[in-house]
């Protein structure tokens, strides 16, 4: 960034996230267009502005052009602020300029703002304001004759506010998510700073976005990036460019919960690594993360396991049936289980629970069974987004975590969840199904891992009442992991091998 970008002073939003993006805010002195469609949540962005301020020591002014003054008041208690007090502290002013029940709505072509620009005044000089919100545009120029009456009375607006020395948030509603700005046309070319907020309908599901289309003169991030609105908080954005690759490595190997298996993985897992096992239905995950945490128990560390497609009851059982005590495990303050649909919420709210989730545990392990069950209900690219947000997380926390994944077909092949998001694991346990002259048998293989030399055939295992046994490879049969079996007669496996000896010890032709 160059001295000229650094010359301009930003003042926080208060928006986790977004002064991320923003470089460290809105650029201070300046209005800042807001602009979304119907539900994108820029009527709470403007408050969480203006809150953020009041929590800072500030005054703060909202100026109201649809909904009253009580409506918001009551509207805003459910994300923690407390206007009315702070309006009793004279740190709020509301400039109400909301249409009255017997107001007849007129439209003027010499209509002017003259008179509330002075109650606008008026009340930043009242509360000595250093921070602005209105909301929202559309509803006062439905009043003006023309687009330029809507352009000369915004430019009138906005020179106002700069005048005033307060920092300015206007919302203004879009009839699409792509296309013009405003309603109006030319709302974007009057202020010097614009932010998008999208609420995009993608493969029958929503989906919440903030873009900075413009900081003039100065830099920003480029790009969209996935937000929320939570009770209690409000906008919460997840923005991926702030999960950055300075996690600590760790040597240090801890058990996986099956000795033959740490022997495959070099040792055990890293600490601070991320595992995906992946297989079809009934080839043993829940059963690989249930051994998993009930390792990091025996060993005095709390396991945190985030469950969606069994409940709780249905996983202690299960434990049960493997000689593992989840419950005893629970009283002691070891484990902690959190089972839920994955339709009860977004990826990006399930996300900041999970968050929240991990602060209060503070587990050493965490587990995920499974992300297939997350992955129907998003879109790949938010799916992609959760999962790289969830593992920064995890890694920046120095947590050991365990991710399954379930094949579309019995045999395995191919894996969507596998193909989104191999690169962000570090290590890769398939479980695969293979038939064997007409029996079903289980094979693991450790397909990948970072910093480790590994085991890399492909090993039968069996599952029974004390867990899973790990034995030898197969040894006469190819094709496993693509789900395309091909039997190997013994002569030409001999054949085979005899192409791959050393020079040394392969037969002379002389």
């Amino acid at each position: 960034m160059n001295a000229e970008y650094d010359a301009i002073e930003r003042l926080p939003t208060g928006i986790p996230g977004f002064d991320h993006i923003a470089n460290g805010g809105l650029p201070r002195g300046r209005t800042t267009l807001l602009s979304g469609t119907a539900g994108s949540a820029k009527t709470v962005f403007a408050a969480q502005f203006l809150a953020a301020g009041v929590l800072r020591g500030e005054g703060v002014v909202f100026v109201t052009f649809e909904e009253s003054p009580d409506d918001l008041r009551r509207n805003m208690r459910g994300f923690g602020w407390d206007i009315p007090a702070w309006e009793a502290e004279g740190r709020w002013a509301f400039v109400d300029a909301s249409p009255q029940p017997d107001q007849e709505l007129l439209v003027m072509g010499s209509y002017d703002l003259g008179a509330l620009l002075a109650r606008i005044e008026h009340a930043v000089r009242r509360v000595n304001a250093t921070r602005i919100s209105m909301d929202s545009l559309g509803a006062i120029f439905a009043r003006l004759g023309d687009t330029r009456l809507v352009r000369d009375e915004l430019f009138r607006i906005v020179s106002t506010l700069k005048r005033l020395g307060v920092t300015g948030v206007i919302t203004a509603e879009r009839a699409h998510e792509n296309g013009e700005i405003g309603r109006f046309g030319v709302e974007e070319f009057v202020t010097d700073d614009v932010v998008i907020l999208r609420n995009v309908m993608e493969e029958e599901k929503r989906r919440r976005t903030v873009e900075i289309l413009k900081f003039r003169g100065t830099a920003h991030q480029k790009g969209g990036f996935p937000f929320t609105v939570i009770p209690g908080r409000g906008i919460v954005m997840i923005p991926l460019s702030a999960m950055e690759l300075k996690q600590r490595s760790s040597n240090l190997r801890i058990t996986s919960g099956n000795a033959e298996l740490d022997r495959m993985c070099g040792g055990g897992f890293f600490r601070d690594s991320i595992i995906l096992v992946s297989g079809a239905t009934g080839t043993g995950k829940t059963l690989m993360s249930t051994t998993f945490m009930a390792a990091g128990a025996r060993r005095g560390e709390r396991a945190l396991l985030f469950a969606f497609e069994e409940s709780r009851d249905q996983l202690f059982r299960n434990a049960e049936g493997w000689g593992i005590d989840f419950e005893q495990m629970e009283k002691d303050g070891l484990l902690r289980v959190v089972a839920n649909y994955p339709e009860v919420t977004s990826l990006e709210d399930q996300l900041i629970a999970m968050q929240a989730e991990i602060e209060r545990f503070k587990p050493q392990r965490i587990a995920v069974d499974s992300l297939s069950a997350l992955e129907r209900v998003s879109t790949l690219r938010g799916f992609r987004e959760f999962v790289i947000g969830l593992t920064s997380f995890i890694k920046h926390q120095e947590i050991v975590g365990l991710y399954t994944a379930t094949t579309s077909t019995l045999l395995g092949g191919s894996s969507i969840t596998e193909a989104h998001i191999s690169t962000i694991t570090d290590s890769i346990i398939l479980l695969r199904y293979v038939e064997l002259f007409g029996e079903m048998r289980r094979g693991l293989t450790v397909l990948k891992m970072r910093g480790s030399i590994h085991d890399k055939e492909i090993r039968e295992f069996s599952i029974d009442s004390k867990g899973m046994h790990i034995g030898r490879p197969f040894r006469n049969i190819s094709g496993i992991l693509s789900g395309q079996f091909t039997h190997v007669s013994p002569s030409e496996l001999e054949r085979l091998g005899a192409m791959f000896r050393d020079d040394e010890t392969a037969p002379s032709n002389e």
